[in-house]
């Protein structure tokens, strides 16, 4: 262990005496709500773009379109969120009524996304338009205050670290919900009312799995708002103008590298995950069934286990974040996970449609890099906050927070917008024969599209400069300062 390292150890022994360590019991209630998001998260980053393109019934451009149109019209939304919420007063605190009184509305919009009514295919777009816009929207308005929460349940950085990983590993547990259950809810319900052709009603199935998926959502972000606190105070509590408050984020070059990070590493996961099911619809698996380590599977079989494989293997990643970031900082933890998903995932472009087993073990390896990038941005943001209030004097932590939502969305929208885009290129027609354009474009859309990003959030992880020693000092300050202005 370095110096610096054991520096903050020691220090973060003299803060957990200050009774800032958190209970397991309570960083898994706040891991609760991002299980909750990633109810929603994963279904909209992995079967989304197929919802509307083979479901819904619009075509891949058209969907493409209204992700980056919606994006756009989202841009300002999140720092608003951020800013209103760091502005509240109430005896809940800043950022848990946020949760309190948005999951409602959020489980509906969540389910009405997935609806499909019965309506002509330009009146369709229009509904398509109206529920994903209301979900961003709500979305950005209780994950934001969701993510400035773990800011101020403790001031202890490696405690912060715990948290996250808790955080993450709860998303990685809403992902195998998501991934393992979905596309079989959607054939268990869609076979209680078939279509005319004796067909399973895909459309009734995904409503139904998506209404079990609301209501376990409310219920989780509930137990985060009882169970969590907020417990940090800033140094200065004045009301500051957002004028104020914007200028000085812009002037936080740590939390400006860090979004340009985040942003390019959620759109490496949302292309990754949301091209999954077409690379094995349309390439790997494109004739219904596929040799799996000897057994014999179908298409769902097949790619609810690709997920599930790779979500397990990110959950074990993320198990190790905490010992990996006190060994060699999180820094070097995040540049590295990025780099070899980089590596891994364009090896995909070189595997025979036949070579699923190789698959598997890629996705095994891959997943397993990149599991601690996610959950480490999250610890990364909290650093930039107490970075900003040493800096300014003033706190803006739910601001800040919203540029983690906003790298989210952007991701996932952008990342959805390029691959319906792609697909439209290659002549993509859904559920249609397989050309070898087809292939082709399925083949790089999972390969090197998400490897373009995770290696410019690398490039860009160069140029961050706020590590462990930094945060130390920091911290310190900052908490003499409290110290200070808590004496009569």
């Amino acid at each position: 262990m370095n110096t610096n390292i054991k520096e903050e150890h020691n220090y973060n022994i003299i803060m957990e005496t200050q009774n800032t360590k958190i209970s397991i019991f309570e960083k898994s209630a706040y891991g609760l709500g991002d299980m909750a998001s990633n109810l929603f998260y994963q279904t909209f980053t992995m079967f989304l773009l197929y919802f509307y393109t083979d479901v819904f019934g619009i075509s891949a451009a058209a969907a493409g379109t209204m992700f980056l149109a919606v994006r756009m019209l989202d841009t300002f939304y999140d720092p608003l969120v951020g800013a209103f919420a760091d502005r509240t007063r109430s005896k809940y605190g800043k950022f848990r009524p946020w949760i309190l009184y948005t999951v409602v509305p959020f489980g509906v919009i969540g389910f009405m996304t997935f609806y499909t009514p019965d309506l002509a295919a330009s009146s369709k777009l229009v509904y398509a338009y109206v529920t994903y816009t209301a979900m961003m929207f709500i979305y950005s308005t209780i994950n934001v205050p969701y993510g400035a929460l773990m800011a101020v349940m403790t001031p202890n950085s490696l405690e912060r670290t715990s948290l996250s990983a808790f955080r993450s590993i709860s998303a990685f547990i809403g992902g195998l919900i998501v991934q393992g259950l979905t596309l079989k809810l959607v054939h268990y319900f869609g076979l209680l009312k078939i279509n005319a052709d004796g067909s399973v009603n895909e459309q009734f199935g995904f409503s139904v799995a998506m209404g079990i998926y609301s209501v376990l959502a409310v219920v989780m972000f509930l137990t985060t708002f009882f169970v969590c606190k907020e417990r940090v105070t800033p140094v200065n509590d004045a009301k500051n103008s957002l004028k104020e408050d914007i200028k000085d984020l812009f002037k936080n070059v740590p939390w400006l590298i860090l979004t340009v990070v985040g942003i390019m590493t959620c759109l490496y996961v949302a292309i990754r995950n949301g091209s999954i099911i077409y690379y094995f619809k349309y390439y790997a698996n494109n004739s219904g069934s596929a040799n799996l380590f000897g057994f014999e599977v179908g298409a769902d079989t097949l790619i609810s286990t690709f997920m599930v494989v790779g979500t397990g293997f990110s959950i074990l990643g993320t198990i190790l974040l905490k010992p990996m970031a006190a060994w060699i900082g999180k820094k070097r933890v995040y540049m590295l996970s990025m780099l070899l998903g980089t590596i891994l995932s364009m090896a995909y472009y070189f595997l025979d449609k036949d070579q699923i087993s190789l698959m598997f073990l890629f996705q095994a390896l891959c997943n397993f890099a990149v599991g601690p990038a996610m959950a480490m941005m999250w610890s990364m943001y909290a650093d930039t906050a107490d970075y900003s209030e040493w800096k300014t004097g003033r706190r803006a932590t739910g601001l800040i927070y919203s540029s983690a939502n906003f790298a989210q969305k952007f991701g996932w929208s952008i990342g959805g917008a390029i691959a319906g885009y792609l697909l439209a290129y290659f002549g993509f027609v859904a559920n249609a024969a397989v050309t070898s354009e087809t292939e082709k474009g399925v083949r790089i859309l999972f390969s090197f599209m998400p490897a373009i990003w995770s290696l410019i959030a690398v490039i860009a992880l160069l140029f961050y400069s706020l590590d462990e020693q930094k945060v130390i000092e920091i911290n310190k300050t900052l908490d003499e300062l409290k110290k200070r202005n808590s004496e009569p």
